[in-house]
């Protein structure tokens, strides 16, 4: 039942090129930066894993973590809510050369297809994007006199989300707004990998408080001290 890893490198090591992969964070708030960049660092030392397909609320800010994994050519496809963000430099060129495909999700229904895949629902029907470009080829219904669009769930191979409190059978607890995608994220996954600042022996976090049960927890690793996705883009650094 032990889930813990000892480094965030090894905690990545496994996923392969192709890998559909759930990232939490709502910009830089619950964003895993320490193993996006293990994940970084695996491919400029190996080549792999490449063609990834990331699933997050944004295409990437500056030139760390997710951004730095569309600079380095990992990422094939993005499907996220916002791409166009203020400093989204990294996507934009990628984009613009035609180096990296868009699925473009409204923010409401991205949640609510992450979630769906992990309460076991293969679709839903919403009212946002009806008569628009983003419904084009989607089944639709009406209800009560109004229409919906017929949305699937949002599936994954891993899930790469952050935490503050964990224990070592994979339970966590988050650090509020950094909560955010990522319980949702660690139940729609087939296998979540998760960093948490404090890692403690179970029954160390009140049951009471725990927002995902370890049963939702592949791999655990302790990043004390995590870096904040914006304060390294304020400081210019590029990874």
């Amino acid at each position: 039942m032990d889930k813990t890893i000892s480094t965030v490198a090894e905690a990545v090591a496994e996923i392969p090129d192709g890998a559909q992969v759930m990232i939490g964070g709502f910009g830089g708030s619950g964003a895993p930066i320490e193993l996006i960049h293990a994940l970084i660092d695996r491919f400029r030392a190996t080549g792999s894993p490449k063609n990834i397909t990331v699933i997050n609320n944004n295409a990437g800010n500056g030139y760390i973590g997710i951004a730095a994994m569309i600079k380095a050519g990992m990422v094939k496809k993005m499907i996220c809510s916002f791409p166009r963000s203020s400093n989204a430099e990294a996507f934009n060129e990628k984009f613009l050369a035609g180096e990296i495909e868009l699925e473009l999700v409204p923010q409401g229904t991205l949640a609510e297809r992450i979630r769906a895949r992990g309460a076991g629902i293969p679709a839903f029907y919403t009212p946002t994007s009806f008569g628009t470009e983003l419904a084009e080829g989607k089944p639709t219904e009406e209800f009560d006199g109004k229409m919906y669009v017929r949305e699937s769930w949002l599936k994954a191979d891993y899930a790469l989300i952050k935490g503050q409190m964990g224990d070592t059978v994979g339970n966590m607890t988050y650090r509020m707004a950094g909560r955010n995608f990522n319980p949702l994220m660690a139940m729609a996954a087939t296998k979540t990998i998760a960093q948490v600042s404090e890692l403690g022996a179970p029954g160390s976090i009140d049951p009471q408080q725990v927002i995902t049960p370890g049963i939702f927890v592949d791999a655990i690793v302790e990043v004390s001290e995590p870096q904040q996705e914006e304060v390294l883009v304020r400081t210019g650094v590029v990874y």
